[in-house]
This record gives structure tokens, C-alpha cells and sequence, in this order.
């Protein structure tokens, strides 16, 4: 049987590691790096990073948090910014040695959300 996304990426540890160094790298991306030292709450928005990866690679956690339209409203996110972001969510994987495959099964996954998360 093959082992789900949510499997490759390490279950709940490993994706928690994986959100840890990515958003260690938003803060030091000088693109995105304002916007997340304006979070007022850094660890809820970890929460709901690993949440969201969790349920969105199929683990069995529930992702409690906002759908991406509704998280990103009012932001006007350029999409310099949202390449900056895939560009460090993709450092992340590759620190982590995620396979090439999940690696693009993960960027998939957020391209399909760009609608919902570029200057909406």
C-alpha cells in the first residue's frame, strides 16, 4: 500500500518540524518578512499551518482554522509574495529530504489555492 502525503511528510512531527523551518524562513525572507512579524499570535498561526498541511495531506487531524479566502481577505497578497512563500515552503520540504514526488504533490496542492489567496 502506498503511504499518504500526510505519511511522507512525517505525520504530525514531521509536519510540524516542516512548518517550524518555514516559517523560521518567512521571517527571514526580506519579501514576506513584515508580514509575519506583524503576527500577533505566532504560535496560533503555526497551529493552523500545521493543522492545515495535517488535514490537507490527509491526516487525521481537522483543520479548525479559516478557509484560505477568508484568511487571506483584505491582504492583497502580490504574487512576488506568494512565490516567495512556495519558494520557502519548498526549502522547507527539501531540508526535511522530502521525496521529489510529495515535494510536487504539495506545491499542486498550493497552486491550487493561489486564487483564493493572491490580492483577494
Amino acid at each position: 500500500m502506498t503511504a499518504t502525503l500526510y505519511q511522507r511528510l512525517g505525520g504530525a512531527n514531521g509536519i510540524a518540524r516542516i512548518v517550524d523551518d518555514v516559517i523560521a524562513a518567512h521571517l527571514d525572507n526580506p519579501i514576506v518578512k513584515a508580514r509575519f512579524e506583524a503576527i500577533k499570535d505566532i504560535g496560533h498561526a503555526k497551529r493552523m499551518a500545521r493543522e492545515f498541511f495535517g488535514a490537507g495531506s490527509g491526516g487525521p487531524e481537522p483543520y479548525t482554522g479559516k478557509d484560505m479566502l477568508a484568511a487571506h481577505k483584505g491582504m492583497n497578497i502580490s504574487e512576488q509574495e506568494y512565490l516567495a512563500v512556495m519558494d520557502d515552503i519548498l526549502n522547507a520540504l527539501k531540508k526535511h529530504d522530502v521525496d521529489v514526488d510529495s515535494q510536487s504533490e504539495v506545491i499542486a496542492i498550493l497552486y491550487s489555492l493561489k486564487e483564493s489567496i493572491i490580492r483577494v
